[in-house]
C-alpha cells in the first residue's frame, strides 16, 4: 500500500489482540523493544500519496512508550 498521513483523530479505536496473541509479536519486540503490545483498529481520515482524502479502517501496533508501528490500510470506508 502506498503511504498516507493521518489527519486528526482515529475513530471508533479498538484492541483486537494483545501480548502473545499477536501473531508477530517475535518482530515486533526485536525491531522496536519490549512493551505492552497491541493490534489495533480504528476509522480515520487520511491523505494518500496522490492527495487524495478519503475515509478509511486501519490497523496498526501500538505499545506505550513506543508509539503506533506498522500503520496499514484495511478498506476504505467512503
Amino acid at each position: 500500500m502506498a503511504k498516507f498521513e493521518v489527519i486528526g483523530q482515529i475513530a471508533n479505536r479498538e484492541t483486537i489482540a494483545r501480548g502473545n496473541g499477536i501473531r508477530d509479536i517475535g518482530k515486533l519486540r526485536r525491531n522496536h523493544g519490549d512493551g505492552d503490545w497491541r493490534k489495533c483498529k480504528g476509522e480515520a481520515k487520511v491523505r494518500l500519496a496522490d492527495g487524495t482524502i478519503c475515509d478509511v479502517e486501519m490497523h496498526w501496533y501500538e505499545a506505550h512508550g513506543i508509539g503506533r508501528r506498522r500503520e496499514k490500510i484495511k478498506r476504505v470506508l467512503r
